[in-house]
């Protein structure tokens, strides 16, 4: 099968400023997602869709193809993933000349996966009937027991049921939407609006592996939780 793997990494990020090319452990952070995705057996192609210059040179340092840049209306605050990897997928087709049977994303500041999460969200997908596959973990926290809501400036519980739950182990399980694998169908890719609107599924990566960098806190989990995996960074 043809596989194209491809990561967003655009260069105006406003909550970590720069994260996406940030040190860690000697290497840029999207150099960590590129490594990945090269030393993934079932990936056939590699490419990065930024609008950055700089982040351009560094993804061709660590061997990914950038075919194009980014447009920067699909580079904002509010440009949402969908219609980002629509483009990606429509300019690689043209610019390569050929079809993907399988279209992945990675997130560039997710470096906590394995490729062998990556192995195992393609093989899920693969093997099951459905328009795309995505990371997932347990929740910490749960909308039937301990996440809670201002309703007419009282606190309530965000899902309510007739019974009260009293303890966390009698709520229905939840999960975190991991931004880290992302596992779609091309054709649907084209032809939806939205990856929740067809039949999707979740690949369970993991609480210790469910963070992605949205903050300077997050940043020092992913620095120690990485210097713990490879022993010869000097903390």
């Amino acid at each position: 099968m043809n596989i194209l793997c491809v990561i967003g990494a655009r260069g105006g990020s406003k909550g970590v400023k720069g994260k996406n090319i940030r040190d860690l452990l000697g290497k840029p952070m999207i150099a960590w997602s590129i490594e990945q995705a090269k030393e993934c057996p079932l990936i056939n192609k590699v490419v990065v869709s930024t609008d950055s210059i700089d982040i351009a040179k560094i993804a061709k340092n660590y061997k990914a193809d950038v075919p194009f840049i980014r447009p920067k209306s699909l580079a904002k605050d509010s440009s949402g993933k969908w219609e980002v990897w629509q483009h990606a997928l429509t300019e690689c087709e043209r610019l390569f000349n050929e079809t993907y049977d399988i279209f992945v994303d990675l997130d560039c500041t997710s470096p906590l996966r394995e490729i062998d999460d990556i192995n195992k969200a393609i093989s899920l997908f693969q093997k099951s009937n459905v328009d795309a596959v995505f990371s997932i973990c347990e929740s910490r926290k749960n909308p039937y027991f301990n996440m809670v809501e201002y309703e007419n400036n009282h606190l309530k519980v965000v899902k309510e049921r007739e019974k009260l739950i009293l303890c966390r182990q009698n709520a229905p399980i939840v999960y975190d939407h991991v931004a880290s694998i992302y596992v779609v169908d091309p054709n649907y890719l084209k032809k939806a609006k939205s990856l929740l609107e067809g039949n999707v599924i979740g690949y369970d990566i993991g609480v210790n592996k469910g963070i992605d960098l949205d903050t300077e806190f997050d940043y020092e989990i992913i620095k120690y939780l990485m210097s713990k995996k490879y022993s010869n960074f000097d903390k």
